[in-house]
């Protein structure tokens, strides 16, 4: 996709991307409890569902979308889980696709008309609670806290031990 003018920060794409692909994997998984997890991971049950990688050059946007759909690596440090382990059957790859390309069109179209607030705050209705113990390793550093929210900006906001706030703009999160 290409940024706009008047278009919300384009790093905020990646809420949005995350909302588009929370709600499709919902349509196919309605009694999972997804979630999602700083920026874009979705997660059930803390096991990693899919990811989200944006890449940008110039005012143009390249979106990858990567979901286990019939299958999931069980060889991986950290827990994972497919589609069809939690629906029962894995969805047509093609019209997940479709699916999620309608999604991501409709929810890129608020984010273009009604700015950042309504993809955070639907965002962060489905994100972990506030309150969830979090690992952030940004910029050489690793800093440990509790989830507390996302700033006007998208980025994660981390409450740490001292009780001051960590403002996060990039980098890896991991539930503790």
């Amino acid at each position: 996709m290409r940024v706009q003018p008047g278009d919300p920060p384009a790093h905020t794409l990646a809420l949005t991307a995350a909302v588009a692909l929370h709600e499709i994997i919902g349509l196919y998984a309605p009694d999972a409890p997804l979630l999602i997890k700083w920026p874009n991971d979705i997660l059930a049950s803390g096991a990693k569902l899919s990811g989200i990688l944006l890449e940008r050059s110039g005012d143009a946007v390249v979106i990858g979308f990567g979901v286990n759909l019939a299958h999931h690596p069980e060889t991986l440090e950290r827990p994972t889980t497919s589609v069809a382990a939690l629906a029962g059957v894995a969805p047509d790859p093609a019209t997940f696709l479709d699916a999620l390309a309608d999604a991501f069109a409709r929810w890129l179209g608020r984010w273009r008309n009604e700015g950042l607030r309504v993809i955070r705050d639907r965002w962060l209705a489905a994100s972990h609670p506030i309150g969830t113990a979090l690992t952030a390793a940004a910029a050489g550093e690793k800093v440990e806290g509790l989830f507390d929210g996302l700033d006007e900006t998208g980025a994660l906001r981390l409450r740490i031990a001292d009780g001051s706030t960590r403002i996060v703009n990039a980098g890896d999160v991991f539930l503790i």
